[in-house]
C-alpha cells in the first residue's frame, strides 16, 4: 500500500522541520544526531574509559524518545512513505559513477557497491566503516556538533561557528566525492 508517490514539498518540509525546531527550543533542548550518540556511548559505559562521556545520561532521555523516533519514522518512511519510482539521476552522474565501478546508479537510493552487507563484511568495506566512523564522530566532536545540528539549529540561530563548520562539511564533501572517492573505488 502506497500512500504517496513523491517526496512533500519544500513548502510542507520546511514549515515541519520549523514546527520541530521551535518545539526543541521551547522545551530547552537543541536539534542534533551527534548529542544521540553521546548519550548512548554514556550509557554503554564509555565514562569509564573517557572522560567526556561522564555525563548524567538521565537527564538526556529525550535524545532516547528522539532515537526512537528517528526509527519509527523510518519504517513508517520506507514502508508506506517512499515512492518505487527509479531515483532521477544526472545522466553524467550515472556516466561518472559506473566509470568508478557503482553500476546502476539511480536504481536505488543506496548503492549496492557500497551499502550492500555483503560489501561491508569485506576486508574494504570494514575498513572504510571504521575509518569513516572515526573521522565523522571526531569531526563531530571536533566541530561541536553534527551537520544537522549546525546545519540547521546553528545557521537559523545565525550562530557563526555553525556557519563556519558547515562550510567544512561542504568542503569535506567536495574532497570526499571528487578526489577520496575515486581511489577508493
Amino acid at each position: 500500500m502506497e500512500f504517496i508517490s513523491q517526496p512533500w514539498a519544500w513548502y510542507v518540509a520546511g514549515p515541519v522541520i520549523a514546527l520541530v525546531m521551535f518545539l526543541l527550543f521551547y522545551f530547552g533542548e537543541r536539534f542534533g544526531v551527534s548529542s544521540n550518540l553521546e548519550t548512548f556511548c554514556s550509557i554503554g559505559g564509555a565514562g569509564k574509559f573517557v572522560d567526556y562521556f561522564k555525563i548524567d545520561w538521565k537527564q538526556n532521555v529525550w535524545n532516547l524518545i528522539f532515537i526512537a523516533g528517528s526509527i519509527a519514522g523510518g519504517f513508517i518512511a520506507t514502508q508506506w512513505l517512499s515512492t518505487t519510482e527509479v531515483v532521477d539521476i544526472n545522466t553524467q552522474t550515472v556516466k561518472d559513477l559506473a566509470d568508478i565501478g557503482i553500476a546502476n546508479a539511480g536504481t536505488s537510493y543506496l548503492p549496492d557497491e557500497i551499502f550492500s552487507i555483503e560489501t561491508m563484511l569485506t576486508l574494504k568495506g570494514f575498513i572504510i566503516l571504521i575509518v569513516a566512523g572515526f573521522m565523522v564522530g571526531f569531526g563531530a566532536r571536533w566541530a561541536g556538533g553534527c551537520t544537522s545540528g549546525h546545519a540547521i539549529v546553528g545557521l537559523s540561530n545565525l550562530e557563526i561557528p555553525s556557519v563556519i563548520s558547515v562550510i567544512g562539511f561542504f568542503i569535506g564533501g567536495l574532497i570526499m566525492t571528487w578526489f577520496i572517492l575515486p581511489l577508493i573505488f
